[in-house]
């Protein structure tokens, strides 16, 4: 149907708005009404809109493209069960009038019902001249249901139909995706260009394709082709960039993120990018520049709170590094790799306090790495905090079984809590386990391994190493 735009060339839009104006009553034929509440539905000006469908009701009350518009709008309100009602009643009028079927999977898909509204459009093809949009459709109705297999066969009987329907081809690489067919989408949009070569968005979703199973020369090529056809391809240019910098052509890449910015508006993204560039070529002071511009651009983005938290700790300025780790804690303070960091960062500055509140943080969020268990029970051990240490060591203990890390630490804390016997029972455990892990129990605990009766027992199992 063609819309026309809001002017005094539009008479029937001009004379219905003048009607409004001067509260008179003129006729419209149905297709005028269409028109004008398309109009206003296009414009978001519903309540005009329904006034023009009220008026078109009642001056055609038999219309059934009327009373399809009427359950359009009953639908964007949510008026489900009435819109359902309408269309029971136009199918017994016109049961062969695909546009009841495609309102009524509409219904159904807004209900979570995904098969009816599938098979509703099934019905749908059964009546339609132009099958692409329909098919479409069912595609995405089968997204909804996860069955990506089906929904990209429909994509792409869509795209057959309707070559140039980008919509379709992202949707049918979108379901390769997330089926991690990733080679079978190469071949899929090798054919694809096959037939139309000159199709930009093929190319650059062929280089992504590449990109994601690490061919990067291929992708790049795919990605210079996209260009080729079309200059101003923000995307292309900003995978391109992305494949230059796995390629560590560092230089080249930061002219691409640039020519990004050139072609819309700069992006945290690119600024985030580029710095990382620049931290490669060992211009931090470029790198910490664009790091600034990508938090000032974007103060949300914690990846470039987290960029110069790094580089500062590159740099062992550590107070700064805190002060950034900080910010990006401020906006995911569930990310246990932050609180890492942030524990790592206070250590250097002896904030032993502040380094095992971060441990136990780290462990609350289910970082259960025996590093986390192991560095939180060195810093409860130098802050004298010997029971607590002993509980976080057995807590590793339980999820690691009796690795030489733990069962050491274990022989040396029960020394310092007085307990030697179970000392010397996790001790002698720990030299039948690894013998060579002594060393570092030494670093840890030397007054402990001094003792007379540890000195016998690490006699003992040299002697039988020895021997």
């Amino acid at each position: 149907m063609q819309h026309f735009s809001n002017n005094n060339d539009n008479q029937p839009l001009s004379k219905f708005e003048l009607m409004l104006k001067t509260n008179s009553v003129y006729f419209f034929d149905s297709n005028e009404f269409e028109e004008i509440i398309l109009f206003y539905v296009d414009s978001g000006k519903f309540s005009l809109a329904k006034k023009a469908l009220h008026l078109g009701l009642s001056q055609h009350p038999s219309s059934v493209s009327l009373k399809l518009i009427h359950v359009e709008l009953l639908i964007l309100d949510e008026k489900l069960d009435n819109a359902e009602k309408i269309l029971d009643q136009l199918k017994e009028i016109e049961p062969s009038n695909e546009d009841i079927y495609i309102q009524k999977a509409a219904i159904f898909s807004k209900k979570g019902k995904h098969q009816l509204a599938v098979d509703n459009l099934q019905l749908a093809l059964l009546y339609a001249d132009e099958d692409a949009e329909i098919l479409s459709m069912i595609g995405m109705e089968y997204l909804f249901l996860e069955d990506f297999d089906t929904a990209r066969f429909n994509f792409a009987k869509s795209l057959d139909v309707e070559y140039e329907n980008y919509s379709s081809l992202y949707n049918v690489i979108y379901c390769f995706d997330m089926m991690k067919k990733h080679k079978e989408a190469i071949v899929y949009l090798i054919k694809y260009i096959e037939k139309d070569p000159y199709s930009e968005i093929a190319w650059h979703q062929l280089g992504r394709q590449y990109y994601i199973v690490f061919d990067y020369q291929k992708a790049l090529q795919a990605f210079e082709y996209s260009i080729l056809i079309d200059e101003e391809f923000i995307g292309a240019h900003l995978e391109k960039a992305k494949t230059l910098e796995e390629l560590g052509h560092y230089k080249e890449a930061i002219v691409f993120y640039h020519k990004t910015m050139e072609l819309d508006t700069p992006t945290s993204f690119a600024y985030l990018r580029i710095g990382k560039c620049y931290e490669q070529l060992k211009s931090a002071k470029d790198a910490i520049d664009f790091y600034n511009k990508t938090v000032t651009e974007d103060p949300l983005l914690d990846k470039g709170w987290l960029a110069l938290t790094d580089i500062y700790i590159s740099r062992n300025n550590f107070y700064k590094a805190l002060f950034y780790i900080n910010k990006a804690l401020s906006i995911d303070e569930e990310n246990y790799l932050y609180w890492h960091k942030f524990a790592e960062i206070n250590l250097k500055l002896n904030l032993f306090e502040e380094a095992a509140r971060a441990y136990y943080k780290c462990i609350g969020l289910k970082d259960d790495r025996l590093e986390v268990y192991l560095a939180l029970a060195d810093v409860l051990h130098f802050l004298g905090e010997f029971d607590e240490a002993i509980v976080v060591l057995m807590d590793a203990r339980e999820a690691y079984k009796d690795q030489a890390e733990i069962i050491y630490r274990l022989a040396g804390m029960h020394f310092l809590v007085q307990k030697k016997k179970e000392g010397l029972f996790f001790f002698e455990s720990a030299l039948k386990s690894d013998l060579d892990y002594l060393d570092v129990a030494k670093e840890l605990y030397p007054t402990v391994i001094e003792l007379n009766e540890v000195q016998l027992l690490i006699s003992k199992f040299k002697g039988l190493g020895e021997s």
